[in-house]
């Protein structure tokens, strides 16, 4: 169903010149600025669903750790700001909603998720003066997400943060610091953090994968990019530090790795989200974190391959000897 969706999407997405894509556009996005652009409209395409198909999450409840049940090597993106709970967004729920808008703290975050590039990223929503409310366009560029905020329905890139189409073209979203651990992680670390809650008004199979074995396939779906360099296997995973790309298979035997001036560690026992169609029962591919010489988290991704050399292709690949 998967490879036959892709095909679809692709014989609609790819045949339309750029011009004509445009005013296709037009239609659904009439607020939109087209004139105002970054990229070859050529590299955007339709991932199926139109906008807002994927319902980004306009708020986020929550629940104690105590009260969570959810299974203990599933993923959790965990974000700790400085006198507040640490909280926790569940794959379970962003795989399906790609976007949460929150508060913490007073500071309005985006807590996005990608499954197609693997891309967890927390961003401040705040930009011009004003609370931007984030949702899906339904549009891809290089297999990642393109969001779009309400108060412009400018196109931001989900993998850099940075308007691409739009009246706020050019814009760079501030990143928050955030990592992805297993459930377990978190709740053994903060036993008093906050977890949100299952969200209500939209039914969805949650706790279930909708691109079951996608991290094992041979390509990544709607990419036309060039591969990564040095054989690396495209949706094999990486960790993001800026410019530079640390293949997660180099952390898998060493657990700990200090170079470059990091302190990169991995740990045991959490699930991929992407492998099996629960994702409780994926296979273990350990979570990461990564720290400067003062011990201080240091802001980083576990993405795949093909998106890191997409969005960096004069990135730095950290391979070892």
């Amino acid at each position: 169903m998967f490879k036959y969706l892709a095909i679809m999407v692709l014989m609609v997405s790819s045949w339309l010149p750029a011009a004509a894509q445009v005013a296709f556009w037009e239609n659904e996005w009439p607020i939109t600025d087209f004139t105002k652009t970054s990229v070859n409209f050529s590299e955007v395409m339709s991932g199926g669903p139109p906008k807002d198909g994927i319902p980004a999450l306009a708020s986020v409840d929550f629940i104690t750790v105590g009260e969570a049940d959810i299974p203990g090597r599933e993923p959790v993106i965990a974000v700790e700001i400085d006198g507040e709970l640490p909280r926790a967004y569940p794959l379970r729920y962003l795989t399906w909603h790609e976007i949460a808008n929150d508060v913490i703290g007073g500071v309005p975050v985006a807590v996005t998720f990608c499954p197609l590039c693997n891309s967890g990223i927390v961003f401040d929503r705040r930009k011009n003066g004003q609370i931007l409310t984030f949702g899906v366009t339904g549009k891809l560029r290089f297999s990642d997400m393109i969001m779009f905020d309400r108060e412009t329905e400018s196109w931001w890139q989900q993998f850099t943060g940075e308007a691409i189409v739009g009246e706020l073209l050019g814009d760079q979203l501030a990143v928050v610091i955030s990592w992805t651990e297993s459930m377990e992680e978190f709740a053994m670390r903060n036993p008093d953090g906050l977890v949100m809650a299952e969200p209500t008004g939209v039914s969805r199979p949650y706790g279930q994968n909708p691109y079951n074995r996608y991290d094992s396939s041979a390509r990544p779906f709607l990419y036309s990019g060039e591969e990564p360099p040095f054989g690396i296997e495209p949706l094999s995973r990486v960790v993001r530090v800026g410019g530079r790309a640390w293949p997660l298979a180099r952390l898998a035997d060493v657990e700990t790795l200090e170079e470059a001036g990091l302190k990169i560690v991995w740990a045991s026992g959490m699930a991929s989200a992407l492998d099996t169609r629960q994702i409780a029962r994926g296979r273990n591919i350990g979570s990461i974190r990564v720290y400067d010489t003062d011990g201080l988290p240091v802001e980083h991704e576990v993405v795949f391959a093909f998106a890191f050399h997409a969005f960096t292709p004069d990135g730095e690949w950290m391979l070892g000897e």
